[in-house]
């Protein structure tokens, strides 16, 4: 233990790191040669001026981003902290650094403790050694001795659930196989910090379940640290009592876990407003157009809501002339073309909309939308009695993310399923 930190596991100070696009290393002599000379001359690397924001959904003017920029926070032992945010948002770089996999650009992290890692499917495993000699190599490279080892040894393999396999090399091994003795490893060989990337989705609903609980004992009953990256909120709900939300490779957001996913909830993937007047690709006569439609939810706009949210979408409607018999259409739909739900003002309704000549704004209010994890698209269609005045093909689109729906900590990313409905089992 470090003593001038010893209520502290991770110290994260200004951590950045750079990366070229689309090569590897710096990329060509001149740039090495460039970088050595201000260097030298004790002047900033010229490329870490130039470097852009991780933005991926934007094209840049530079071939260096910054996968990291200036992220800092502690960490205290005994925290279960969740690592969240966007794909591309900095997460498993961030991992692979506290891991030493990769070298960080500048900033400085201070670890007080032995980090055990699991960032990849079958990482730090030998594929010709068996899954028995991977898991002594794995506790060597931690620092541990042979008989430490052998003590934990009937419990890592009764954990994993490998017993049959594990005198067979690791490259017969599935991808859940190797997860599961991974994480064994990795959870059993007493680490004081434990870091564990998105892996853990690769194993089947039982194994994840069994591994939060695992991760929660070694929290909270044997006082080490877990640091944990996931897409599943309801996992990062049921392990983690803080969070970190990462946003473009910089520090967005960190607190109590709720208030976290709160915030990776409302910042989403840049909501969207669109701007549906400006679309060409639209059928009707023209007498109303939809002009713009927003998703509301939990009293704030977002294009990103849980599983079961309640979710209200507001409409602008531009009117040429007033429209008496209104009837107004929106259909959501999966990424396959299913059409998940229709609602129309003239089925559910009980007086007819009446639209006047000029800008309108009509909401529909769903209680609950108890959509499977994924992305979703609205068409919009609107009607003068049979007349079609106007109807657009994905007008909007907005994501769904895990959510512990039925309040039991468990939630089944794997499910075929497009809908979770309220439902309670009893035994009579």
């Amino acid at each position: 233990m470090n003593p001038q930190m010893p209520n502290t596991a991770l110290k994260i100070e200004s951590v950045s790191k750079l990366y070229r696009l689309g090569v590897i290393s710096t990329g060509t002599l001149s740039h090495d040669l460039n970088r050595w000379w201000h260097m030298v001359r004790g002047k900033e690397d010229p490329y870490q001026k130039v470097a852009e924001a991780n933005v991926q959904s934007a094209r840049g003017e530079s071939d260096y981003v910054w996968a990291l920029k200036d992220v800092s926070f502690d960490v205290q032992h005994g925290e279960a902290i969740g690592i969240i945010g966007k794909n591309g948002a900095g997460k498993s770089t961030l991992l692979k650094i506290l891991s030493r996999v990769t070298s960080l650009t500048k900033g400085e992290i201070k670890i007080n403790g032995r980090i055990a890692s699991l960032l990849e499917v079958g990482t730090g495993f030998h594929p010709e050694l068996t899954g028995r000699e991977n898991i002594f190599l794995n506790g060597a490279i931690l620092g541990m001795k042979k008989h430490e080892i052998r003590r934990k040894l009937d419990e890592i393999i009764a954990f994993a659930g490998v017993e049959k396999y594990v005198d067979t090399p690791v490259k017969r091994y599935s991808s859940g196989m190797k997860v599961r003795l991974a994480f064994a490893v990795a959870a059993h060989l007493e680490p004081e910090i434990l870091v564990v990337d998105e892996v853990l989705a690769v194993g089947d609903a039982e194994f994840r379940k069994k591994a939060i609980g695992k991760m929660q004992d070694v929290s909270q009953s044997e006082g080490r640290t877990v640091l944990f990256v996931s897409h599943n909120m309801a996992s990062v709900k049921a392990l983690c009592s803080k969070g970190v939300l990462l946003q473009n490779g910089k520090l967005s957001y960190s607190g109590d876990i709720d208030s976290v996913i709160e915030n990776y909830i409302e910042t989403g993937e840049s909501i969207e407003t669109c701007q549906l007047s400006k679309r060409k690709d639209r059928k009707g006569d023209g007498d109303a157009l939809f002009t713009k439609i927003e998703l509301f939810s939990n009293n704030k706009r977002t294009n990103q809501i849980r599983v079961g949210d309640e979710a209200l979408f507001k409409i602008n409607i531009l009117c040429k002339k007033q429209i008496k018999n209104a009837n107004i259409i929106l259909s959501i739909y999966n990424n396959s073309g299913i059409c998940l739900t229709k609602t129309t003002t003239d089925l559910t309704s009980k007086k007819s909309f009446i639209l006047s000549e000029g800008e309108n704004t009509v909401s529909c209010y769903f209680k609950s939308l108890p959509f499977q994890v994924g992305k979703y698209r609205i068409n919009l269609a609107l009607s003068d009695t049979n007349t079609c005045c106007d109807f657009v093909e994905y007008a909007f689109s907005f994501f769904v993310i895990e959510d512990d729906i039925y309040k039991t900590g468990k939630f089944d990313t794997k499910s075929i399923a497009l809908l979770f409905l309220q439902n309670e089992w009893q035994l009579e």
